[in-house]
């Protein structure tokens, strides 16, 4: 495929949370061209039902594949992945790289085959997870919880506000009631937003389990699949949103240490 060097990665997500897949692909790509799009104005998405999500999700990287022309889309989000990755799939013509739940990452790296999982609403009852635990973590104890609140909580931190100590005790307390929970030693991250809670996850999750997270593996799926194309690096990447541009306010210094112009509204 013939692919001009100015052609964008299209990184999208609900809110700010796929910022941390483009932590990971500036390391394994750092000259590429990325437009990241923040659909703010349907966030959260997993408080939406799967019909919600899947029409909202389609619909809206069909327009931006048609307005940006991107060589390749990632869904940055795991939510929207598990739901509508085939979905788009079939939309776009280009090549769709979806986020998962670390699972199989987090199997290989357990060493009590105790793993702790916290997602949101939507994600953690998908049969895509179900799937995942039984190929690859066969024989261990996954226990999932849904933590909607960390969501919003990693959205006001990276906006520069503090973030409430209560909500990261409520997930742990919950998590550690579960019956055989005292035996975690891995944690993972089903949510893209959530590594942006990493200091606060570990000081209260203490420092023998081991967060996980699928940024630096969907990085590098993005990079072999991208490798040997060219890339044009722009004087800065793009930061655009649904809804208001109000959306964005407290966003600047985060966006601007990543290498991206002002917010924009799509």
């Amino acid at each position: 495929m013939n692919v001009a060097a100015s052609s964008p990665i299209l990184l999208f997500d609900s809110g700010v949370g796929g910022l941390t897949v483009y932590d990971g692909l500036r390391k394994v790509l750092p000259q590429a061209p990325v437009i990241y799009a923040a659909d703010l104005a349907g966030l959260p998405y997993g408080t939406k039902t799967e019909a919600q999500i899947a029409a909202r999700v389609a619909g809206l990287l069909g327009r931006m594949a048609e307005r940006f022309q991107p060589r390749l889309a990632c869904i940055a989000c795991n939510t929207a992945s598990t739901i509508a990755l085939g979905m788009v799939r079939d939309v776009l013509e280009i090549p769709v790289v979806g986020t998962v739940p670390a699972i199989k990452p987090a199997a290989a790296l357990t060493r009590t085959g105790t793993i702790g999982l916290v997602g949101t609403e939507a994600t953690i009852r998908q049969a895509y997870v179900d799937d995942l635990e039984a190929a690859f973590a066969g024989g261990k104890r996954l226990l999932r919880i849904a933590a909607p609140g960390l969501v919003q909580a990693a959205e006001a931190k990276l906006r520069g506000r503090a973030v409430d100590p209560a909500l990261i005790a409520d997930v742990r307390d919950r998590l550690t009631a579960m019956a055989g929970a005292d035996r975690i030693d891995t944690l993972v991250l089903a949510c893209t937003h959530f590594p942006l809670l990493e200091d606060e996850l570990a000081d209260a999750f203490g420092p023998d389990v081991r967060q996980v997270d699928g940024a630096a593996g969907i990085a590098r799926r993005i990079a072999h699949l991208l490798e040997g194309q060219d890339f044009a690096p722009p004087a800065a990447n793009r930061f655009v949103v649904t809804g208001p541009l109000s959306g964005a306010d407290g966003l600047a210094d985060a966006l601007a240490a990543r290498g991206f112009g002002a917010a924009e509204v799509f």
